[in-house]
C-alpha cells in the first residue's frame, strides 16, 4: 500500500467517525430533552396528585363539614386546642394560605439557579412555628396550611370518665386506623352528625383501645363541652400540615416539602422534619376561590363567584372575619413551575415561550434544564354545593 493510498484512507475513515460521532451527538441530546420533558410531566403528575388529595380533605370533620358546622348557633365544631398561642393548631380555620410578596398576578418573578430561602415577606404574615420550622422555604412560592380529620377513623364503642373528661374506647383491632401511619400520635377528634370536638388526648391505652381527655399541655385547660353517644361517634386522628416549595442544598435541587404538626398525648407541639414529597418543583402559585355568600351569617349558596390570593381572602379584616373569610373559600386553584432534576446539552427548543403560572410570569435561568408549568383547579369537596 502506498503512502498516498494510506492517507486517502485516514481521510475516509475520518469522515465515516465524524458522521458516527454527530449521530451519536444527536440521539444523545434528543434522548436527554425526552428524558427532561418526562421526568417534568411525571414529576408534575405526582405533585399536583400530592396537592389535589390533600387540598380535598380540608373542612372535613365527620359527616359533617366545618362550614355547615359554624352555621349552627351556637356553632357544633369545638376546639379544646389553643389555637390562639398556637396557630398551626387552629383547627376552626382548616386552610389558610400564605401569599409570597410580590407574585400576584400579573407580577413578574425571576428565579435563580440557586435560589434565596428563609424569607418572611408574606401575607398573612407566618406564624413562629411554620417560619421556624420550614427554614428551606423558597423566597416568592407560596404556602399553605391544611387541617382536618383524617378520612378513615373509628365507632366509639365506649363513653367513660366524665362528661367533660372522657374515656373513649374502640375496637383495640383497628388501632392501626387510629394512628393512620404514626406511631404516637396525641391530636385526635371525635365527631358525629351533631358536632365535633378536637382535641390532645391525655393518653392512649393501646392494651385497653381507649383514648382519654383531661386539661394537658396543648388543650389550655379547656375541657369537653360536648356529649358524644356510643352507635353515633366516630373517633379520628387530627392532621395538620403545611405545604410548600423547599431547596436542598445538598442535592441543588427544589422540591415540593410537607412539615406536620403534631404532639404525642399530653405533649409539646412537635413539628416533624421537612419532608421532600416531589422533585423539581421551583415554584408553587396559590389562587383561592371564595362562595358568593362570604361571611357565616347566611348559608353557603354553592357558587364560587370570586378568586385571589391569599392576601386578598385575608384581606384588612379582624380575626374574627378573617376567619370566616377562609370558611368560604370552596376552590383552590394551584400553578407548579417544574424543572428537570440533570441539565441537557441544549436549551429547550422554545426558549422564547412564556412560561405564566396564575398570571405571575416567570423568568429562569439558561442552566439547560427543562421547564413547564402545570395549572389545575381543586374542589374542596367537603364544602361543595352549598354543603
Amino acid at each position: 500500500m502506498s503512502l498516498i493510498e494510506l492517507m486517502i484512507s485516514l481521510v475516509i475513515g475520518l469522515i465515516i467517525m465524524l458522521a458516527v460521532v454527530q449521530v451519536f451527538s444527536a440521539s444523545r441530546t434528543a434522548y436527554q430533552l425526552s428524558e427532561g420533558l418526562a421526568r417534568v410531566q411525571e414529576n408534575s403528575r405526582f405533585a399536583m396528585d400530592t396537592l389535589q388529595r390533600e387540598i380535598r380533605m380540608a373542612g372535613h370533620f365527620g359527616c359533617v363539614n366545618d362550614q355547615a358546622h359554624t352555621l349552627q348557633s351556637p356553632g357544633s365544631l369545638v376546639s379544646t386546642l389553643d389555637g390562639a398561642n398556637n396557630p398551626v393548631l387552629d383547627f376552626t380555620r382548616s386552610i389558610q394560605g400564605y401569599e409570597a410578596t410580590d407574585t400576584q398576578p400579573g407580577k413578574p418573578l425571576t428565579i435563580s439557579a440557586t435560589p434565596g430561602t428563609g424569607g418572611t415577606a408574606y401575607t398573612p404574615a407566618l406564624p413562629d412555628a411554620i417560619a421556624n420550622a420550614l427554614t428551606n422555604r423558597v423566597n416568592g412560592s407560596d404556602i399553605i396550611a391544611l387541617r382536618y380529620l383524617m378520612p378513615d377513623g373509628v365507632p366509639v364503642t365506649l363513653v367513660g370518665g366524665t362528661a367533660d373528661k372522657p374515656v373513649l374506647s374502640f375496637n383495640a383491632a383497628l388501632l392501626p386506623v387510629v394512628r393512620s401511619g404514626m406511631s404516637n400520635p396525641g391530636l385526635f377528634g371525635v365527631a358525629d352528625c351533631l358536632s365535633a370536638t378536637v382535641f390532645q388526648a391525655k393518653a392512649v391505652n393501646a392494651t385497653e383501645a381507649s383514648v382519654s381527655f383531661d386539661a394537658g399541655k396543648l388543650n389550655g385547660g379547656r375541657t369537653f363541652t360536648r356529649g358524644y353517644t356510643v352507635g353515633q361517634a366516630m373517633l379520628y386522628r387530627a392532621e395538620s400540615a403545611v405545604y410548600y416549595v423547599g431547596y436542598d442544598s445538598t442535592t441543588k435541587q427544589s422540591s415540593l416539602y410537607r412539615v406536620r404538626f403534631s404532639a404525642v398525648p399530653d405533649g409539646a407541639l412537635i413539628a416533624s422534619a421537612p419532608e421532600p414529597l416531589v422533585e423539581g418543583v421551583e415554584n408553587m402559585q396559590l389562587l383561592y376561590g371564595q362562595d358568593r355568600n362570604l361571611y357565616t351569617t347566611t348559608a353557603p349558596s354553592g357558587y364560587i363567584d370570586r378568586q385571589g390570593t391569599a392576601a386578598a381572602v385575608q384581606g384588612t379584616l379582624s380575626a374574627d372575619n378573617a376567619t370566616k373569610s377562609w370558611r368560604r373559600v370552596g376552590v383552590v386553584q394551584i400553578g407548579l413551575l417544574m424543572a428537570s432534576p440533570d441539565p441537557s446539552a441544549v436549551q429547550q427548543a422554545d426558549t422564547n415561550a412564556s412560561l405564566v403560572s396564575m398570571g405571575v410570569t416567570y423568568t429562569t435561568p439558561t442552566d439547560g434544564r427543562m421547564r413547564a408549568v402545570y395549572q389545575t383547579s381543586v374542589a374542596l369537596r367537603n364544602r361543595l354545593f352549598g354543603n
